[in-house]
């Protein structure tokens, strides 16, 4: 994928619906540097998570600030490198919102689950600190993206892994062909 500006990706969605796992295969796939969100909270936060305290929004703004400038840094040092995806619940609107007013051109992923699914694979992890509890919250906290949400591709939890890197980069690259200067905006 040949463009001038540098791919932006969030992977959206609640907890268990496999945001890092499908960040870090779209890292792979497109060449794009891959941070994972929950490696930008503060340890305040974590904290609060493993002991099952969701999060409010004075805990998610600055951390939103976090992934915002994490989208905005210059791709690492490697020829290959294409940009960057980051795994960030952005569970509402107004998240979605401030990200895109600091990231221009950036593109959501959103993994769409069924709560069953996303108990199971939550209940099968380990050594993760957000706890099965939490769930419940971010189901009720989500905003699904509406029909005006140009900018989200919406996916399937389910769909195998593969099946959703490949969608995604057919997106990106038919994206990138019909955005003026062939920029992907």
């Amino acid at each position: 994928m040949n463009r001038s500006a540098p791919l932006r990706l969030v992977v959206m969605g609640v907890s268990g619906c496999g945001k890092s796992t499908l960040a870090a295969a779209l890292g792979k796939s497109l060449h794009l540097n891959m941070t994972d969100g929950d490696d930008l909270h503060l340890p305040e936060s974590v904290r609060k998570m493993q002991a099952g305290v969701p999060l409010t929004d004075a805990d998610r703004w600055p951390w939103l600030d976090r992934v915002a400038a994490c989208l905005q840094a210059p791709p690492e040092p490697d020829a290959r490198t294409q940009g960057r995806v980051v795994a960030c619940s952005a569970l509402k609107r107004a998240y979605r919102d401030h990200l895109r007013h600091q990231v221009p051109g950036l593109r959501f992923v959103f993994l769409d689950g069924q709560a069953e699914l996303l108990r199971q694979r939550m209940a099968q992890r380990t050594g993760h600190f957000m706890q099965l509890q939490l769930l419940e919250s971010q189901l009720s906290t989500l905003e699904r993206p509406g029909d005006d949400e140009h900018d989200v591709w919406t996916l399937q939890a389910d769909q195998p892994l593969m099946d959703q890197v490949a969608w995604v980069g057919r997106a990106c690259a038919e994206h990138a062909a019909s955005a003026p200067d062939s920029h992907l905006t």
